[in-house]
């Protein structure tokens, strides 16, 4: 049988192995790596979470990613169509619809978000948030989120540009806007950090997000935040990984590709820190400031330092471009599955996929205004709940079952023969790994975020 072809359709692949790579890393650096990840290090903690956090990277992501890249480059398919091609069907099978399930719950609150960073952007860009509102930062937006047709206007349109480009295709589409975005996101970052650097609050920020506080190590919620950021992060465990790695070609080796992605993700995520958190001690802002530090508290900042006008419209920039790329991946997984499984067009699947995620996510949406008093898990509200769900149980759920598939599934030369480590030392280490290590770690964790550890 050839994997390659599904209905007499050919796969699509990437125009290039840098193509390829790019892509990765825009599924992987998000909004997970600029917005969240600075709320969740400054709420755990600091420089203890950000330790955890890259032990999480090296002993639970890298392997995973390697299994995900696996296992989409060897079936060539989407990622229901890997677990029942690979596994002759059976109960595996329930590890890629679990995938598809998180990318709907995902996409549905991550645009809501998403949509109120392209409102942001747009009003950096036509100078109304050069000057402060009258209401100030804090007063605008809680006003904008509690407004259903702003909230709603400005979903519909981010969604519409994700439906637009994934209608494109993996190379016009996906594989171009990364190709443009990514290297304009690295540059942005690294200016942007730099010049936080300058702001005077460079010494407590640098020490906050790099001087671990050793009492930290005993909270395990600390490494729950951790690896919840990491699998968050890096898109793992919904499949994201699995749907791009089945649109390489064989001759590609994927070592080196998931230390890239792991590795330039990671350099985001600090780049980010050393951008917004100088800025937040120089100006006396309580790190722990929640998801709202980015839209009330920095907007606040960049109103207070020279330029910061053109600095907050960089801001945002970074963060829409971010967020438009991992977004474009979490709705590849979704539409990769429905083109299979429904014999559609890439262009159908998109629009009707893309419409069904915009109108899940209305309720998260919501939840800042008519339904703001509607809570799911304890004191959460709709959009904290889904993403509970998501990021800390479902994701850590599917790489569970991807590590025992890989790790435990497959016979163990065929594991290190698709993964390009052949019989090596790092090739066992990664099995081993697979096999134990992750999967202790993930289920023990996720116990503790249902509060059964």
């Amino acid at each position: 049988m050839n994997l390659a072809l599904h209905n007499n359709k050919p796969r699509e692949q990437w125009a290039s192995r840098t193509g390829f790579i790019l892509a990765a890393m825009g599924s992987a650096v998000g909004l997970g790596n600029i917005w969240r990840f600075s709320y969740v290090a400054g709420e755990s903690g600091g420089g203890a979470f950000l330790l955890i956090y890259l032990l999480c990277i090296l002993i639970i992501g890298i392997p995973i990613i390697m299994a995900e890249f696996t296992i989409g480059r060897r079936s060539q398919q989407d990622v229901v169509g890997s677990f029942e091609s690979l596994s002759s069907g059976g109960a595996w099978r329930y590890a890629g619809l679990l995938g598809v399930t998180a990318a709907f719950m995902i996409l549905s609150f991550y645009a809501v978000i998403s949509g109120w960073i392209m409102h942001y952007f747009i009003q950096y860009l036509n100078g109304s948030f050069w000057t402060a509102p009258a209401e100030g930062y804090e007063g605008y937006f809680v006003s904008f989120t509690g407004s259903f047709t702003q909230s709603i206007l400005w979903h519909f349109l981010f969604m519409a540009l994700v439906i637009i480009i994934v209608m494109l295709g993996v190379k016009k589409g996906i594989e171009l806007s990364n190709k443009i975005l990514m290297p304009l996101l690295g540059v942005l970052l690294i200016v942007l950090a730099g010049y936080s650097l300058t702001l005077g609050g460079a010494a407590e920020g640098l020490s906050f997000l790099f001087t671990p506080d050793w009492s930290a190590f005993s909270d395990p919620a600390v490494y729950l935040a951790a690896m919840g950021q990491a699998f968050f992060s890096l898109s793992l465990g919904m499949g994201t990984m699995i749907t791009y790695g089945s649109y390489l070609s064989k001759k590609e080796q994927l070592p080196g590709a998931a230390f890239s992605v792991a590795g330039l993700d990671t350099g985001f995520a600090i780049l980010a820190g050393v951008m917004i958190f100088p800025a937040v001690f120089a100006f006396g802002i309580d790190p722990s400031s929640g998801p709202g530090l980015v839209f009330m508290v920095l907007p606040d900042i960049f109103n207070n330092i020279a330029a910061g006008g053109i600095v907050g419209l960089g801001f945002f920039f970074l963060l829409a471009a971010a967020a438009l790329s991992s977004a474009i991946s979490i709705l590849e997984v979704a539409v990769a599955f429905f083109m299979r499984k429904f014999n559609w067009s890439r262009i159908r699947a998109a629009l009707v996929i893309g419409t069904i995620i915009f109108l899940i996510g209305i309720p998260s949406s919501l939840g800042f205004g008519p339904w703001a008093g509607v809570t799911i898990i304890g004191e959460n509200g709709i959009l904290d709940s889904i993403d509970f769900i998501a990021s800390n149980i479902l994701l850590p759920l599917g790489g569970l079952i991807i590590a025992l598939f890989v790790g435990w599934s497959w016979k163990t030369v065929d594991a290190l023969r698709e993964s390009d480590f052949g019989q090596t030392t790092i090739g066992y280490i990664w099995l081993f790994i697979l096999r134990f290590i992750a999967p202790i770690a993930i289920l023990l964790i996720f116990l503790s975020s249902i509060g059964l550890f």
